[in-house]
């Protein structure tokens, strides 16, 4: 049985959704604001997070933001009353797997949680590598979410392991932009194709030598990429 965390600070919001997300079999916790949600993340283990952007003390995106730095990769689905793009771009840069905009239907958000939760767990059955791996310039350890160039940490967003590491499970394979944005980031309207190129350029940026003139993420012109080991 999934067990969600639902972080929300409008009462009526929390207590809708704990109501409705027990009746279809989910087991559920409940934060009232920020704060309270982190520490619960921390603590306990969960399948799933639904995370409120606009909340007191700490905000969705500082939460995520803080739960990826402690290597938390539970699942993320962001709720939130505003639409602007920059929003939706900084939810899913700091980790967020999903984003829902208020008012949503809860067949919508049911819909979200199912999408999630199967990715989530085809992920977990996707071949691993083991240990570090390096990819041109870069070692990355794709069980901690560690990255070393010339044996420096590198900092990197958590969307950019995820979209490195299926590249590497795919290595050989030309992989279309759509593919990318329905298994890294879940989002059938958005983020748009454009996403994805300004991913794979950070990513040549720390991999290649020359990211004008790539030799590891290649283009498939017409089509999206393909990692050469």
């Amino acid at each position: 049985m999934y067990k969600i965390l639902i972080v929300e600070d409008e009462p009526q919001m929390r207590m809708g959704l704990r109501d409705n997300l027990e009746f279809e079999g989910y087991t559920v916790d409940t934060a009232e604001d920020g704060r309270v949600g982190l520490e619960k993340i921390l603590e306990n283990p969960y399948d799933l997070i639904l995370l409120d952007v606009m909340m007191p003390h700490l905000s969705g995106f500082d939460v995520c933001k803080k739960a990826r730095e402690k290597g938390i990769r539970t699942p993320v689905i962001m709720l939130t009353a505003k639409g602007e793009e920059i929003d939706k771009v900084l939810g899913l840069e700091l980790g967020a797997d999903d984003y829902i905009t208020k008012p949503f239907s809860l067949r919508e958000l049911l819909a979200r949680i199912k999408a999630v939760l199967r990715r989530a767990g085809e992920a977990g059955n996707a071949p691993e590598a083991s240990g570090e791996v390096t990819i041109g310039n870069l070692t990355v350890d794709f069980s901690t979410y560690d990255a070393y160039m010339d044996e420096r940490a590198e900092p990197m967003s958590h969307k950019e392991f995820e979209l490195l590491k299926y590249l590497w499970q795919h290595q050989g394979q030309t992989v279309s932009r759509d593919e990318l944005l329905n298994e890294v980031w879940g989002y059938e309207e958005f983020p748009t194709t454009r996403t994805v190129d300004n991913f794979i350029l950070k990513l040549r940026k720390r991999i290649e030598s020359d990211p004008a003139r790539p030799r590891f993420i290649l283009t498939v012109h017409g089509i999206g990429y393909k990692l050469v080991p």
